[in-house]
C-alpha cells in the first residue's frame, strides 16, 4: 500500500528500468545502501510544501533519508539484488582485477564506482583495493573507501539473502580467497 497517495517511478539504470516507490519495499540508495521505504511525509521549505519519501537505512545507524518526491527519478535509487545475482557477484570477486594505474586515477574511478550504487561496482572497488592492500599498505582514503564499498556491499548481501551481516562478510571474504589462490 503506498501511503499518502504517491505512486512514482523511479529510475534506477541507463536501460531505463523503473522502480515503484512503495511504502515497505526495500530498495538501495546510491552510496548509503539498502533502505526500507517509509510513508510519504511534507515538509515546507521556504513556505512550499514538499514532499519527500523518507527512507530509514538498514545500517543499523538508525538513520533516515528524505527523498523529495519529484527528484527520486534522479538519484539512483534502485531495487535490492535478485537472489540469483549473489553468485554473479561473488564471482566477480574471484577474477582478478584490472590494472591499477596511478593513484588519482584510481581514487577518481573507485569514485564514480563508489557512487553509482551498482553492487557489481561494489564489488569491483572491493577487489582492486583488497588486491592493493596485499601488494602494499593503502593511503587513508583507499582504506576509506574500502572499508565504505565493503559495508555497502555486505549490508545488500545480508538483505537480500536475508541472513546476518558477519555472514554476508564470511561470504564475500571466501570469494576473495579463492581469487588469491587461484592467482598463486
Amino acid at each position: 500500500m503506498i501511503r499518502g497517495g504517491f505512486d512514482l517511478f523511479a529510475r534506477i539504470s541507463v536501460e531505463e528500468s523503473w522502480v515503484i516507490l512503495t511504502s515497505g519495499n526495500k530498495v538501495v540508495y546510491p552510496s548509503q545502501g539498502p533502505c526500507l521505504i517509509g510513508s510519504v511525509i511534507k515538509k515546507d521549505i521556504d513556505g512550499m510544501p514538499v514532499s519527500f519519501y523518507r527512507l530509514a537505512l538498514l545500517d543499523d545507524s538508525g538513520g533516515e533519508l528524505f527523498v523529495p518526491v519529484d527528484k527520486a527519478q534522479t538519484i539512483g535509487i534502485r531495487p535490492l539484488l535478485n537472489m540469483s545475482d549473489i553468485p554473479k557477484v561473488l564471482g566477480l570477486l574471484k577474477e582478478p582485477p584490472g590494472t591499477y594505474g596511478d593513484w588519482k586515477q584510481r581514487a577518481n574511478d573507485n569514485f564514480k564506482l563508489l557512487n553509482s550504487g551498482s553492487a557489481f561496482d561494489l564489488a569491483e572497488v572491493v577487489k582492486s583495493l583488497t588486491e592493493l592492500s596485499e601488494k602494499r599498505a593503502l593511503s587513508f582514503r583507499e582504506s576509506r573507501t574500502l572499508e565504505k564499498a565493503r559495508k555497502l556491499l555486505i549490508g545488500e548481501i545480508s538483505e537480500v539473502m536475508e541472513e546476518t551481516k558477519s555472514a554476508a562478510e564470511e561470504r564475500i571474504n571466501i570469494a576473495l580467497k579463492a581469487r588469491k589462490s587461484e592467482s598463486s
